[in-house]
């Protein structure tokens, strides 16, 4: 498959020529989506906790008397129909991690990958180098290959500069070709390449005999 390679003032210098078996296998829906919430549910931390009846403080002894008074009878200030009782059915802290096969994390990448080359979405350019590292050089690289909004940049190794200009910018993100997965492709509209990201996805991702 070929893409086009741009500077960075968004004219096309040139093409790339890039793994079918990376970027160009089926599109599948179901496995991205799969991938999505767990990538989701992994991060969140399952720390949230409400008290009981038996955890919030008071309600030592009987309100008033079982009988005589006219009135329901009651067992304690803090039973959950009471002002500041205990919490009926709350969350407590639980683990909300859910396991993937690594193939299958791997095939639902590829699916991302493909489905913002087959939607126009996948920018490839020649280098992103940023000698300033200034977020004013940076907005204006974005505006001249027309990613304005919403944009994903790939770097092939960490790059201060890129992440210092990007990180000032609203829904810019900078994720790692090594660490990339399906969420960090498809939580933004726009994904942006240089071409040694391209290769190290390839190197990464690329079908092996003993797969």
């Amino acid at each position: 498959m070929q893409l086009p390679v741009r500077n960075l003032e968004g004219e096309v210098v040139g093409e790339i020529t890039v793994r079918d078996d990376v970027f160009g296998v089926p599109v599948n829906v179901s496995l991205m989506h799969q991938a999505v919430v767990m990538y989701l549910a992994n991060r969140r931390q399952g720390t949230h906790d409400t008290k009981t009846r038996g955890e919030v403080s008071g309600g030592g002894r009987k309100p008033w008397v079982q009988k005589g008074t006219g009135r329901a009878r009651q067992g304690s200030i803090r039973a959950p129909h009471w002002r500041h009782g205990g919490i009926v059915h709350g969350p407590h802290p639980r683990d909300y991690r859910q396991a993937m096969p690594k193939k299958m994390r791997r095939l639902a990448l590829k699916a991302a990958l493909s489905a913002k080359i087959r939607d126009g979405e996948l920018i490839v350019v020649e280098d992103l180098a940023l000698p300033e590292g200034r977020t004013r050089e940076f907005a204006r690289v974005l505006r001249g290959l027309g990613l304005d909004r919403s944009v994903t940049v790939v770097l092939p190794e960490p790059d201060r500069a890129v992440i210092l200009a990007a990180r000032n910018l609203p829904d810019v993100w900078t994720a790692q070709a090594d660490n990339l997965n399906a969420y960090d492709v498809l939580a933004r509209r726009f994904l942006l390449l240089p071409v040694a990201a391209v290769r190290r996805l390839e190197a990464r991702l690329a079908d092996r005999e003993e797969d």
